[in-house]
């Protein structure tokens, strides 16, 4: 996938050119309310919340930030599946 390319930015309203960068994962708050609630639940009889372990599924979603160089604001679109992804220059 090209670094940069022209799209449409929803807050200028019109086709500009977008920087194109992958998300990564954050470490999970420890205080956040759900996840105060899930040690709860943990805490006692062990079944509920956690799910059985099942395999990983073979590509996984894609979550991609596309940065208008206009205004700078970013946004993202529904992501899509691959193996394998890597940015061309």
């Amino acid at each position: 996938m090209p670094r940069q390319m022209r799209t449409y930015c929803p807050f200028c309203r019109k086709h500009t050119e977008h920087k194109v960068e992958r998300v990564r994962k954050r470490p999970k708050r420890a205080m956040a309310w759900g996840e105060r609630q899930f040690r709860r639940v943990l805490k006692g009889y062990g079944g509920f919340p956690k799910s059985k372990p099942s395999g990983d599924k073979p590509s996984k979603k894609l979550d991609l930030r596309y940065r208008c160089t206009v205004c700078g604001k970013a946004h993202s679109r529904s992501g899509f599946r691959a193996k394998r992804f890597e940015f061309k220059e």
